[in-house]
């Protein structure tokens, strides 16, 4: 199989899976939204913020290590997998602990009133991240994508029936996504036979070294990365209140549909880039695979941003609809983070983990400066600028030092003039009303994106003509056979 089409059936298999999810948590938003309070969203928000958290604190990251020696040929893959297990269970137990503290003794008050489902919520989601990470090592990437599918189906079902007819509100809310992640790891242990995959046995003390140094300056990076994504809900929180949170969080589902195509491509690329990483002409697809994607993130982004109220009014009921102010700025740090995500696969299919630590920290720094200082002087749309802003530095510094392993070949003048169009595009929405005017103006600045990157699409074009036909003259030579 061509990389190409490794890559796009990849891309594929996890459109099919996540763009079902997606779809279905979109529309099922104005449910949510008309039974949860803005403070009960907040809530959610902030567990499910801060178990992000402490999943790589407390594991040293080992998930990621668990996917990329999976894809090493010369690893046991039974060690391998174990040693992410044996992280699992210490930090569950440290979890258990601190919850145990924390409803003796009620330092959180909020968390104390949640505490089983609070730690219920770190053993699903972390060790869902562990069994999903192996599961793509393996390069079983069609398990995945159908454990996401009944993993959302399950989810939205048991959201249904908990919060309408058994009005559990959050606890209803919080329970559905527990059992939901517990229903995909189950999925994945039988479909992928992850049992074969558990020893008891001492493994190779160089595997576990290994795996740990590449694991652990990716926890300073999955630090500042979740510093980039949800440290200003906790900025957010402190100066303006939990429900102003719950409403700013709100916000994010517009730009989780840009996120979704983020996350199909990264989880796709990351093994192409593990396998052409090193190959002779692995620059120049690097370069091509980079501009198309560049293309299509500040396109779609753009779209979005046009149609970014239309909707809130489908999706926001109630209080919910302010979110709609912070929705284009978060559209445009999720393009950048995509960005910053494609070149630190290259990283990673290069073991040099570290780059990935010095420039998430550089971002996360911004982050809490700017999110204090502007969600301060400008309320919560400070916040969605302030990471917008953060997530551009991660790029720039990595664009930088990727030159160290692939001479990336882009046109950087046409980007940065189509990244300020997206700019303008946000000012626009938030400066005038809906008028003929306005939407003439921001279709303009779509068209002017697209004519921009018009030799990308010539490229695409081309490239498609050449797959046509060489399939087409595969079938007329087995028609002449």
């Amino acid at each position: 199989m061509s990389r190409t089409s490794y890559l796009a059936k990849n891309i594929g298999l996890l459109t099919i899976s996540q763009f079902g999810t997606k779809l279905l948590s979109f529309f099922l938003l104005p449910l949510y939204t008309s039974i949860l309070t803005t403070a009960d969203y907040g809530t959610f928000d902030l567990f499910s913020t801060t178990v992000s958290l402490l999943i790589p604190v407390l594991t040293l990251g080992i998930s990621s290590g668990v996917l990329r020696y999976a894809m090493e040929k010369e690893c046991d893959k039974a060690e391998v997998f174990s040693y992410g297990l044996k992280y699992f269970f210490t930090s569950s137990l440290i979890v258990l602990v601190l919850v145990i503290l924390n409803y003796l003794f009620g330092f959180n008050e909020i968390i104390k009133h949640q505490s089983l489902l609070v730690f219920l919520l770190f053993l699903s989601t972390n060790l869902n991240g562990i069994v999903s990470s192996f599961t793509r090592g393996l390069e079983n990437i069609k398990a995945i994508a159908i454990a996401g599918v009944f993993c959302t189906l399950v989810t939205a079902l048991l959201n249904i029936v908990f919060l309408i007819p058994l009005h559990m509100g959050l606890t209803g809310y919080l329970l559905a996504h527990i059992l939901g992640s517990f229903f995909q790891i189950s999925f994945l242990f039988f479909a992928t036979r992850l049992w074969k995959y558990i020893s008891f046995k001492k493994g190779s003390s160089d595997l576990k070294k290994n795996m740990l140094s590449y694991s652990k300056p990716l926890v300073a990076n999955d630090i500042s990365w979740w510093v980039n994504n949800v440290s200003d809900r906790y900025i957010v929180t402190w100066l303006c209140g939990i429900s102003e949170n719950g409403i700013y969080s709100v916000g994010y589902k517009i730009p989780s549909v840009l996120a979704m195509l983020q996350n199909i491509f990264a989880q796709a690329w990351t093994l192409s880039a593990i396998k052409d990483f090193g190959s002779e002409d692995s620059a120049r697809y690097f370069s091509k695979m980079y501009a198309l994607y560049n293309f299509a993130m500040t396109a779609v982004c753009s779209v979005l941003i046009i149609t970014t109220r239309f909707f809130a009014r489908l999706l926001y009921a109630k209080d919910f609809f302010e979110a709609w102010k912070y929705v284009p700025f978060l559209l445009i740090s999720v393009v950048f983070g995509a960005l910053a995500g494609y070149v630190g696969a290259i990283f990673g299919a290069a073991k040099d983990t570290k780059v990935f630590a010095y420039s998430s920290v550089a971002g996360a720094v911004v982050n809490i400066v700017l999110n204090i200082a502007l969600v301060w002087r400008f309320g919560v749309i400070g916040a969605a600028i302030a990471t917008a802003v953060s997530y551009c530095v991660i790029w720039v510094l990595r664009m930088v030092r990727v030159r160290n392993y692939v001479a990336l070949k882009i046109n950087t003048l046409r980007d940065v003039v189509c990244y300020a169009v997206l700019v303008v595009q946000a000012v626009l929405l938030l400066r005038f009303m809906d008028s003929y005017f306005l939407y003439i103006a921001e279709f303009g600045l779509l068209v002017l994106i697209v004519l921009m990157n018009f030799s990308v699409l010539k490229m695409l074009y081309k490239k498609s003509i050449k797959k046509i036909s060489r399939k087409q003259d595969l079938v007329s030579a087995e028609d002449e056979k």
